[in-house]
């Protein structure tokens, strides 16, 4: 599947989670128009012990991504994917993140700074946050099936890389 969008990011790997549509496919983790190598995520550190904290946020992602899945409204669907996707973003961070006097900000541009190899997801799923609270408030007009549909599967993509990171 090819995305028209070029703010969206492709697909990267086949999503191996039973609670994820077996049709998900990726090719690359480079935005549409990059380079055509293939982008590497940082080697894990060895044997690092990851801790309960991020296992049960990627856990609760994982199950934010199953609601959206089975949910019947797109605007269910986009809003259920997009925090899912928030949870894998804060799974990463608590495992980046130091305790100490920062300014606020959003856990995208958070994950950018800690985590610059997702800077590209990031910025995708924050041009995605308003059209989730527009979700979330029943507006249904903003967001189309197909969207819902794309923001499940790019969900289900980044939780995939989210987990290999971890």
């Amino acid at each position: 599947m090819t995305l028209t969008t070029s703010s969206r990011p492709p697909a990267t790997r086949s999503v191996p989670h039973a609670a994820r549509p077996a049709t998900v496919t990726a090719r690359s983790t480079a935005p549409r128009g990059a380079a055509s190598h293939q982008p590497r995520l940082p080697a894990p550190a060895p044997s690092r012990p990851i801790s309960q904290a991020a296992r049960d946020l990627l856990a609760d992602a994982g199950r934010g991504l199953g609601r959206a899945i089975r949910a019947d409204q797109p605007t269910e669907r986009y809003a259920a994917a997009h925090l899912a996707a928030l949870r894998g973003a804060a799974a990463i961070l608590a495992t980046k993140a130091r305790p100490g006097r920062t300014r606020q900000a959003s856990a995208w541009e958070l994950l950018t700074k800690l985590a610059p190899e997702f800077g590209e997801w990031a910025a995708f799923f924050a041009a995605g946050s308003a059209k989730r609270q527009a979700a979330e408030a029943g507006i249904a007009r903003f967001v189309s099936p197909r969207e819902a549909d794309d923001m499940v599967r790019q969900c289900a993509v980044f939780l995939d890389l989210v987990e290999a990171a971890l």
